[in-house]
């Protein structure tokens, strides 16, 4: 689970690498920074957390070959820290950004949402699990 320390609302808070190869990614990143990578099911899939000294940085997964095949290139996604994903994203829509992919719950992590800024910057926002959240009952 990311650790959120000393995060504020309206903060950065992670980071996603969606790579066309998520392995040739992960050896890169290791070489580069030592980053060290832990996998994690969710969601029916798999996605790699990224670690730096044993703690949580962000992560990445491998896009799909249809993703690929459309010409998607390897990107990163930052995300910002919300209370509320369903209000954040109503909001971004109110000052003139769009919703690219509503609000949904990673399995064990958090519950996301992908928008487009008012000036067509993509933009990732976090919601985190309450420790004693169940799951199921999330929208």
């Amino acid at each position: 689970m990311a650790d959120i320390g000393a995060t504020r609302t309206g903060q950065f808070f992670w980071v996603d690498l969606a790579a066309t190869d998520a392995g040739r990614a992960q050896a890169f990143y290791g070489q580069m920074f030592g980053w060290t990578a832990e996998s994690q099911a969710a969601n029916g899939g798999v996605f790699t957390r990224l670690k730096l000294d044993g703690r949580d940085i962000g992560s990445l997964y491998q896009l799909q070959s249809r993703e690929i095949e459309a010409g998607a290139p390897s990107h990163w996604t930052p995300y910002v820290l919300v209370d509320d994903l369903e209000a954040a994203t109503r909001r971004a829509r109110e000052l003139g950004g769009e919703v690219l992919v509503d609000p949904f719950l990673v399995e064990g992590v958090a519950r996301i949402a992908l928008i487009l800024d008012a000036v067509g910057a993509p933009l990732g926002l976090w919601e985190p699990l309450a420790p004693d959240a169940d799951e199921r009952d999330r929208p």
